[in-house]
């Protein structure tokens, strides 16, 4: 009677490959460019747009103010607003309080 032997080369074959497809799903899910970072990227990306929103407004915002001080624009509610504030004018008629 003969015995035959256990062949181990298909048991290593998919050992091999069962790793290697459980490696690859590991990666999909948490490597450097899987899942997880995608979703954190794309949060981290949301974030940046509103403050680059914010930031856009600010200078919107300050470009007016600029362009309303300038030689060619002159308002005189602005230019009497920041004589108060930076060089602490009152006019002859209004109390001041401390």
């Amino acid at each position: 009677m003969q015995r035959k032997r256990l062949s181990f080369g298909p048991v290593l074959f998919y050992a091999l490959a069962g790793t290697f497809g459980v490696y690859l799903t590991f990666s999909a899910v948490q490597g450097e460019y899987g899942l997880f970072n995608r979703i954190q990227i794309e949060a981290d990306a949301d974030l940046l747009r509103t403050e680059r929103d914010r930031l856009a407004a600010d200078l919107a915002q300050v470009e007016n103010r600029t362009r309303r001080l300038s030689d060619g624009y002159l308002d005189l509610d602005l230019l009497d607003q920041q004589a108060r504030d930076t060089l602490g004018l009152v006019r002859s008629d209004e109390i001041v309080l401390r």
